[in-house]
């Protein structure tokens, strides 16, 4: 079955789908020949869908892996918007960096959006699992998680977890199957408190709370620090946080510092003049050279 979805005239599809690492991301799977996106889209309680999302001129061709029904339809398109960013303005952004000509190319190319999961509890896992390790332990752990907990599609494809099916293992599972190490407890707590409706994570999409405010709550959640925070915050519409880690600094020590290195206080500085947009700023700048 094919749905057509109307893209902005902005919009890259290319740009958006290798934005950051969570294309390499159970359950996305990336055609880097093809720029084809795979994605499991959950339909509970019905068994999952999988769609392979391509870009046209004008839309977004979205191929699922059986008929949909009308419903099934709607939850899809809606899933696909949000992936893919494509109701995010980006006008602001790219009319205060169109004056610069070190950055003028990004509102040129429609770069900008960062592509994210259908839902903040699956960014919000995905961001804890990628703290102080390496990518290639990201990806185990995610892989644990969608593999033994998800539910499968017709074509083999397994969906994310939902809350409560993470919620329901012990924390035993989260150390031995999923290799989470001392992200284990976090794992385990998150989904607790999200399956017991504690905790609501969706609203942080429409919080009508400060950045700071936004952060400080987001910093509740154990296993969130400054960098997980400001990374999702990039999801969730909010570009003020620069996250920086070892990789940013280091790229931007090659890229804008003459391989010199630099402190902290330096790399703000130089993106402080696109304001609330300068988290978004910085990641343009140092993905550009991931699309030629």
């Amino acid at each position: 079955m094919e749905l057509k979805i109307p893209t902005p005239p902005n919009f890259n599809f290319r740009r958006t789908i290798i934005s950051h690492g969570w294309y390499g991301l159970l359950p996305f799977a990336l055609d880097s020949e093809k720029y084809e996106l795979t994605r499991v889209i959950d339909l509970d309680p019905k068994p999952p869908v999988t769609i392979v999302m391509s870009g046209r001129k004008g839309h977004v061709r979205v191929t699922a892996s059986r008929s949909l029904t009308k419903s099934d339809v709607i939850k899809v398109t809606r899933d696909a918007r949000h992936i893919l960013r494509l109701d995010d303005d980006l006008q602001p952004f790219y009319l205060a960096i169109s004056a610069d000509p070190e950055f003028s190319w990004i509102g040129i190319q429609g770069a900008g959006r960062m592509l994210r999961s259908p839902t903040v509890f699956e960014d919000l896992v995905k961001m804890i699992c990628t703290t102080n390790c390496s990518w290639a332990l990201t990806v185990k752990m995610v892989t644990g998680l969608v593999e033994n907990l998800g539910h499968e599609s017709d074509d083999g494809r397994k969906s994310f977890p939902s809350a409560q099916a993470m919620a329901a293992m012990p924390l035993k599972f989260f150390v031995d199957e999923v290799r989470a190490g001392y992200r284990a407890a976090y794992l385990k707590e998150l989904a607790d408190r999200v399956a017991a409706g504690e905790l609501n994570v969706e609203r942080w999409l429409t919080s009508p709370l400060s950045t700071a405010e936004l952060i400080k709550e987001l910093k509740g959640v154990k296993g969130v620090g400054n960098y997980a925070a400001e990374n999702l915050l990039k999801l969730l519409g909010r570009y003020d946080g620069l996250a920086l880690d070892s990789w940013t600094r280091a790229k931007f020590f090659q890229v804008r510092n003459k391989g010199r290195k630099a402190n902290d206080k330096k790399i703000e500085r130089y993106y402080s003049r696109f304001n609330e947009w300068r988290g978004l700023a910085l990641w343009c700048d140092m993905t550009r050279d991931w699309l030629k």
